[in-house]
């Protein structure tokens, strides 16, 4: 899949193609289906899909501060696109400049001069332009004036989750942050996961016969409810199942949030400096101070316990 970082990048030769515009954070289950009805299109076309999202969020940039949590870093998203056949994806810098842009200025800039659709891929509620004043209405009327198509998907995909509400980033953050693991990856389709690189902590998982990877990770990632949770570590490859910390340190009075994993049974692992990803699983308990350090070390044992049995009975299920 190429990857472009605004237009300038664009091939100067690129030709048709057919195009769907969006966030996209997480390119969970409902942006599945848009994304991949932008592939299967351009398939029966004979041309290349291009999905187009933005950097930073808009919301940063109209409402400073207001930046939602990161479901998924944009090399993460373009992992997850380039699966479902995208042919190229397209960053565009959202500055102020950018969000002045008129909805006809933006269809003509980009989708146009160059992009060239053929086709414009996006679900019902799809806004965009100056104070999003675009519409799919907007876009299909200029369509005739610019020979694209427009095909509007409608987001049915519901679940349990959120009380069968359709899927959304929102619901996925909403999850995310109440600490539902389950219901997020409902949404997700897949385990909620973060990213980071392993810096070094007060070492006291360490000294108590759980050395942990503490997580360091970039600004506004959706971080998951303090607590105790089952999942998955992953290092240079690696896979292994993991008991997970979110939180304060309460047994010690820490005042720092973490993300601190362990590696459930590995010896002698050094991941210091190392990018690594972390998947939660599930809910294991909530963070609790201990009387003694004996009832800490049977609570961090039941939790590895717990949290062994999830990640082997979840592997199972997928077999």
């Amino acid at each position: 899949m190429q990857r472009w970082r605004g237009l300038e990048d664009i091939p100067q030769d690129w030709g048709r193609s057919v195009v769907t515009i969006g966030s996209y954070d997480g390119v969970h289950r409902g942006h599945q289906l848009i994304i991949g009805r932008a592939v299967a299109k351009a398939r029966a076309l004979g041309v290349p899909s291009v999905v187009v999202t933005f950097s930073p969020h808009p919301s940063e940039v109209v409402r400073p501060g207001s930046h939602p949590p990161i479901l998924a870093p944009y090399d993460r998203r373009a992992e997850l696109m380039a699966g479902l056949g995208v042919d190229a994806l397209l960053i565009l810098p959202f500055t102020a400049e950018f969000s002045q842009l008129s909805p006809a200025d933006f269809i003509v800039k980009v989708l146009v001069d160059k992009l060239h659709a053929r086709a414009v891929i996006e679900g019902p509620n799809f806004r965009f332009g100056h104070r999003a004043a675009g519409n799919v209405d907007f876009l299909r009327e200029l369509g005739s004036t610019y020979d694209y198509e427009v095909e509007v998907v409608d987001l049915v995909e519901r679940g349990e989750a959120g009380g069968g509400v359709p899927f959304s980033s929102t619901l996925a953050r909403t999850l995310v942050a109440e600490g539902d693991m389950e219901g997020a990856a409902e949404i997700l389709g897949r385990p909620h996961r973060i990213e980071g690189v392993v810096v070094r902590g007060a070492q006291r998982g360490r000294e108590l016969g759980y050395p942990t990877a503490n997580v360091e990770t970039a600004p506004h990632t959706a971080i998951p409810a303090d607590g105790v949770y089952a999942g998955w570590l992953t290092a240079d490859g690696e896979r292994m199942p993991a008991a997970i910390s979110v939180g304060t340190n309460v047994q010690f009075d820490a005042t720092e949030r973490t993300v601190e994993a362990y590696a459930i049974d590995r010896v002698g692992l050094d991941l210091y400096g190392e990018q690594v990803s972390v998947e939660f699983l599930a809910y294991v308990r909530g963070m609790a101070k201990f009387e003694s350090l004996d009832g800490l070390l049977e609570a961090i044992a039941d939790d590895v316990k717990r949290a062994r049995a999830l990640a082997d009975a979840f592997d199972a299920a997928r077999r």
